[in-house]
């Protein structure tokens, strides 16, 4: 099995260690991983602003970066979610583009999700002997509808201790410049969360996307809490020593 990693300009920025793991477990498994350079970002910030023209220019990127790809595979719920839910919507009003979108949908899939449904495994090999609580995102609970398919990957996993989070399917707050234009109302989602994910005494919160996690992180560093966050696909990549 092949598979490209669209490893998302988030990522490539400022988590790259969120890419190193899921090349990691990909490799683990058997997928033979490839790494397109031409990739860039899919839009998702320009397309949620009004930016559309150019977030037009960065789908025909995408489109034209991983046309003849056989699978997709994105470490990042919201960019995952961006691809799906607006790609059609942006291409509609041309034909030509919208086609191509519609043919490389079906070969665009989340990393947790490419792993329990398109691999059909749940364990993955994982070592990681530590309490870890997992936060599901909006785009994950809401736009991509993964269920529970990251929990599962998660208890699989040897040595762990996980515990389910309160609240689970509540907004950490984020919402990329929600969290800006709205630091108010942000902050007090934020303060609910992080009460959330204290209350499980976990010593990690972990979650399919970097954005949430920074934001929550950002949060429990200024509380000085001493939980880590951690990407799902670094937690998935540990093994014993």
């Amino acid at each position: 099995m092949r598979a490209s990693l669209f490893i998302t300009c988030f990522n490539d920025t400022l988590f790259p260690q969120t890419g190193q793991a899921a090349v990691a477990v990909l490799e683990r498994l058997g997928v033979e991983v490839e790494f397109r350079p031409a990739q860039t970002c899919c839009g998702q910030m320009h397309s949620n602003s009004g930016y559309r023209p150019e977030a037009i220019t960065l789908l025909r990127r995408f489109v034209e970066t991983y046309r003849d790809a056989d699978r997709i595979v994105v470490p990042s719920t919201s960019c995952t979610s961006t691809i799906r839910s607006q790609y059609p919507i942006l291409a509609a009003e041309d034909m030509q583009l919208l086609a191509e979108v519609n043919a490389i949908l079906p070969r665009v899939f989340e990393f947790t999700e490419f792993l329990t449904n398109e691999m059909q495994i749940e364990d993955v090999g994982a070592y990681y002997p530590h309490r870890v609580t997992y936060h599901a995102s909006c785009n994950s609970l809401r736009g991509l509808k993964l269920g529970d398919a990251p929990k599962r990957l998660l208890a699989a996993v040897a040595g762990i201790d996980f515990v389910d989070l309160p609240a689970l399917a509540e907004c950490c707050g984020f919402g990329g410049t929600f969290a800006v234009k709205n630091s108010d109302v942000s902050t007090a989602m934020l303060t609910d969360k992080m009460r959330a994910v204290l209350s499980t005494g976990a010593e990690v919160v972990t979650a399919a996307d970097n954005s949430c996690l920074m934001h929550i992180a950002g949060g429990l560093s200024r509380l000085q809490a001493g939980v880590r966050a951690m990407h799902i696909a670094e937690i998935l990549a540990s093994v014993a020593a």
